[in-house]
């Protein structure tokens, strides 16, 4: 009976507030004491028999909870007669307990969208050089795979035989394929973009880069339990302090209608709705925003964080590689363009769809005898010239002369952290690009506002090489920079600053980034990213609006703030109720009651006021407001 009670909180929350509206309706419209008592009464009795099972649950295992608060406090209202106050106090109390939990759900099935995404089979090269498709838990180590255009790389291993492009988005989070020939290994999970390749499996299982992943996410999560709460842990006290207090008096006055008083008054129902009016105002603002928060606990340990880590491709950076530097040597630009552009059409690599986008529209020709050097780009003949597609090592190989103005381009694009595409014509260089992942716009600017709402260290981790990582590190300012880091190399790392008492915020938006979001203090994953990495985190920033990122930082800070400010207003009305009840003349039950109502909308009204925050320093705004990084703005 008690478990299907409590199955049912949300129903009985719908109807309570139902009830409460009928109750007002009869007392302000029809002018009915009957109405408005009898719904009144209907509401506080459903609304409190949750919350009382819950009450005897935790003193069943000697704790006080702050449902035996608010259980005591509907037991003295209804002494009283006072059926409105418990109806309300107990609809809010179980209306902010629903807004919590239903933003916590989401994070339930990262597990299994990550296991989802494992591949579920293989080609199996059988004894007589066929191949068959197997169930990949039936792949042994040293085994023959075949994987084709499209399909998920089975296992880590190392390619045999072909060549291909292979997206490693979900290990490295890199957005630009990686070209893999003989000898160059391969993880689990991955894609063949294109190409037909034979490898060995020398990782099977959860031996795989894939499955470590999985199981840093269940262990992160496993590691990750709320904390108590404040009221919970103030209860504690609190409340046999109230009943101790109340017993003396009756004991030593025998005024039982004192005893009650003194109960009344000693259970603020601003205590149990502050912190839930402070949550759901502070998550609305959010969500407003582009901000989604998920759950009390969230808002908490966020307005504490001191190191933000960041993940660099699809948070720092946009994601997609555009030409960001171009050079020309010769006269004839246009034709040479058309050339470049007929020959990148014909391939899929990320870099020529760069190339293709940069030229735009153009003249295309004929290509012919086209020959695909490994590792190096592609030579064929347009028009009766030869031309050359690809890196140095291919004009080296075209003996094309490079002059010391063209060495000295390369070197500059280089240093910025390009990939570079060449391109000559009849063994003469022509035209020279720089290709690389763009950063974000403005995200320096929100990088700074980070700083100034009090975050210490800023630090990318990155799978791509240490010289860009640093290109990129040094542009936007950051503590530190670390490159070539596989999954598990960014989970040490955050646990490694943990260990050294830092509070730590990860900002990722790849499946490869679910384990450090997961073990971070606070996971903030950018709203266009994976759902293992949106469901995995605590914080989306919905649209992927890095901008979003202080303004979450600086709601969960003033959020925080005002939730202690509620907690200070509702302890504070109860003591001084308590402290005129015992040692004046002028409170009695009528004035507590007023006091106590005034008390819960003054947090109400406290609270709502995060409706209107704003950030200092928003790209959007400029105001400005002394020894304050954060105001509240309409």
């Amino acid at each position: 009976m008690q478990r299907e009670i409590l199955a049912r909180k949300n129903q009985i929350t719908l109807v309570s507030g139902i009830l409460i509206l009928i109750g007002l309706f009869g007392h302000f419209v029809l002018h009915s004491t009957v109405v408005f008592n009898t719904a009144f009464i209907i509401a506080s009795i459903l609304g409190a028999t949750p919350i009382a099972i819950q009450a005897y649950q935790s003193l069943k295992v000697k704790v006080i909870s702050i449902d035996v608060l608010v259980t005591i406090a509907v037991i003295g209202a209804f002494a009283i007669q006072n059926y409105e106050e418990s109806a309300i106090v107990t609809f809010l109390f179980l209306f902010g307990s629903y807004l919590e939990q239903r933003t916590l759900n989401k994070t339930r099935s990262a597990i299994r969208s990550l296991t989802e995404m494992a591949p579920e089979s293989a080609l199996l090269q059988t004894e007589n050089g066929e191949f068959v498709e197997v169930d990949v838990d039936d792949v042994d180590e040293g085994a023959i795979l075949l994987v084709k255009t499209g399909a998920r790389v089975p296992v880590d291993g190392t390619v045999l035989i072909g060549e291909g492009h292979i997206n490693e988005a979900s290990i490295t989070g890199e957005s630009v394929p990686v070209t893999k020939i003989e000898g160059s290994g391969v993880f689990a999970g991955t894609i063949l973009e294109n190409g037909t390749i034979q490898i060995r499996a020398d990782k099977v299982g959860e031996d795989t880069t894939f499955g470590k992943i999985i199981e840093l996410v269940e262990e992160a999560q496993d590691s990750k339990s709320e904390a108590e709460r404040f009221i919970d842990r103030f209860s504690k006290y609190y409340t046999p302090a109230v009943l101790v207090i109340a017993f003396v008096a009756w004991l030593f006055t025998r005024d039982v209608e004192l005893g009650i008083t003194i109960l009344v008054l000693g259970c603020p129902g601003a205590l149990v709705i502050g912190v839930p009016v402070s949550n759901v105002a502070g998550i609305g603002n959010g969500a407003r925003h582009g901000v989604l928060l998920k759950g009390s606990e969230v808002i908490g340990d966020f307005s504490r964080v001191d190191t933000i880590v960041f993940d660099k491709t699809g948070t720092l950076t946009v994601g997609n590689p555009e030409v960001a530097e171009k050079a020309y040597y010769n006269e004839d630009t246009e034709i040479i363009l058309g050339y470049l552009a007929s020959i990148e059409r014909e391939s899929d690599h990320p870099l020529a769809k760069a190339v293709l986008k940069e030229i735009g529209e153009t003249t295309f020709s004929s290509v012919e005898n086209t020959e695909v050097v490994k590792g190096g780009g592609i030579i064929a003949t347009v028009e009766g010239k030869r031309v050359a597609v690809g890196n140095v090592a291919l004009m080296e190989r075209e003996k094309v002369g490079l002059n010391e103005q063209a060495r000295q381009d390369i070197a500059r694009f280089e240093k910025n952290g390009n990939s570079l595409v060449l391109t000559a014509v009849d063994g003469e260089l022509a035209v020279l690009m720089g290709i690389r992942d763009q950063i974000r716009p403005g995200v320096k600017e929100d990088l700074q506002a980070l700083k100034r709402l009090g975050v210490k260290d800023l630090v990318v981790l990155s799978g791509d090489n240490q010289g860009t990582v640093d290109l990129v590190a040094a542009e936007l300012g950051l503590t530190e920079a670390h490159g070539h880091m596989l999954p598990e190399d960014k989970s040490a790392y955050i646990g490694k600053l943990q260990e050294q008492g830092q509070i730590v915020a990860f900002v990722g938006d790849g499946v490869n980034d679910s384990p450090s979001l997961a073990l971070a203090d606070i996971g903030i994953a950018m709203g266009s990213g994976t759902d293992v990495a949106i469901e995995t985190s605590d914080v989306v920033l919905m649209n992927s609006d890095f901008s979003r990122l202080p303004h979450a930082l600086g709601l969960t800070k003033i959020t925080a703030r005002n939730m202690k400010q509620n907690i200070l207003i509702a302890v504070g009305v109860v003591l001084v109720l308590l402290a005129s009840l015992l040692f004046s003349d002028w409170m009695n039950m009528a004035i507590g009651m007023l006091v106590h109502e005034g008390s819960i909308l003054v947090v109400i009204l406290n609270g709502m006021r995060l409706l209107n925050f704003s950030l200092k320093g928003d790209r959007k705004r400029t105001v400005t407001e002394p020894k304050s990084d954060f105001i509240l703005e309409k």
